[in-house]
């Protein structure tokens, strides 16, 4: 990681600070250990969070913001007037910094019009080195994940990162709604996996299938598992119907009855956590519990939740990381078996390792027989 190009938290007076992250779920799951460390570099300062409307009620209730601002800039039916109104907000609040942690053609172009306003803070952190940033890393971390990126760009202003996996504030509902439906299936703490075998819909060649979740989960309740947890959201219903039916006894078909944030208590108190390449892994990632992670058609390098007790797995065919949206054949979720991915939870090598690609790489030799 790159030196500080200007300790922010110990030479500079910010009181009042912006953080900009609109992306898909999974990024912006990946950028809560980022917000973390930015809290502990400014405990006494105000902090504000600009993210899409959608995300909001993952936030409205952390302790770590002071505002939410969410102006949907995407939004094509009112492009010109968003843009206004998020200008016009940001003007209003006159931030001595503003972390960018998005970084795109967008939010560049707003904070380069910012600029030409006059209400531009002194320093303004992005991920790049051009216009209008005033703190960047020197180096080139372009090509390289979503969380190494944002904490390059951080670093960068002498902000130390100490978080290494999505940090989460859960609020106490969510806890009870959770407890709640563990004692309705008389579920115990350790004693069932997490499955979350869907993604969203325009995504479906991400998805393993709904035979490979049904063979594994077979496999895990002849041991001393006692259930399989299904959740996901409305458009994934028809596959956990599907899998509930195939296994029948031992799964609890939560599909369209948890919330995002519920995910992580459910995931606490797992023993196993599966899924596909979707937002919800990040989340669940926010745990330490064990997890493997589906891959195909995405690069596991770039999609893969952060943390050591995460393993992604992937068919080693020629056409992987493809990005398709159609495919006549889908080889790179057919080529990974259950018994695979049974292994894996169990810290095996699968006997197949030769045809697959196991992340993190180094995995590949820890792993024992």
């Amino acid at each position: 990681m790159n030196k500080a190009v200007i300790d922010l938290p110990k030479c500079c007076n910010i009181n009042r600070i912006l953080v900009i992250k609109w992306s898909a779920m999974g990024d912006v799951m990946l950028a809560t250990s980022v917000f973390e460390d930015i809290r502990q570099a400014f405990p006494k300062a105000d902090i504000h969070l600009n993210t899409l409307p959608l995300w909001v009620d993952l936030f409205k209730q952390d302790p770590r913001f002071d505002k939410i601002i969410s102006i949907d800039i995407r939004s094509k039916g009112s492009k010109l007037k968003n843009y206004w109104q998020w200008l016009r907000e940001v003007r209003t609040n006159c931030y001595d910094l503003i972390i960018d942690l998005q970084a795109n053609d967008r939010s560049s172009l707003l904070l380069r019009i910012l600029k030409y306003t006059g209400r531009f803070p002194k320093y303004c952190i992005g991920n790049v080195k051009r216009s209008p940033y005033t703190v960047y890393p020197p180096k080139d971390f372009t090509q390289t994940t979503e969380m190494t990126l944002s904490q390059s760009a951080i670093q960068a202003g002498g902000i130390p990162i100490n978080s290494k996996r999505p940090v989460l504030h859960i609020p106490k509902d969510n806890l009870n709604a959770v407890n709640l439906l563990i004692a309705k299936h008389k579920l115990k703490a350790g004693e069932f996996a997490l499955f979350m075998p869907g993604c969203h819909a325009a995504g479906h060649l991400k998805r393993w299938g709904t035979d490979h979740y049904s063979e594994l989960a077979k496999l895990l309740l002849n041991t001393s598992l006692k259930n399989i947890v299904l959740v996901g959201a409305i458009d994934e219903m028809d596959d956990c119907k599907k899998i509930s039916r195939s296994v029948g006894e031992g799964i609890v078909n939560l599909c369209g009855q948890t919330k995002i944030l519920d995910i992580v208590h459910w995931a606490e108190n797992a023993r196993y956590i599966v899924a596909n390449d979707n937002g919800t892994a990040h989340v669940a990632s926010a745990t330490e519990t064990p997890m493997v992670v589906i891959c195909g058609p995405t690069d596991p390098l770039r999609v893969k939740p952060a943390g050591e007790n995460v393993l992604a797995v992937q068919a080693n065919i020629e056409c992987r990381n493809c990005y398709s949206k159609t495919c006549s054949h889908h080889s790179c979720m057919q080529g990974i078996s259950a018994q695979t991915v049974f292994e894996l939870l169990h810290k095996k090598l699968p006997q197949e390792h030769g045809s697959l690609l196991i992340f993190p790489v180094h995995m590949q030799k820890t792993l024992t027989l």
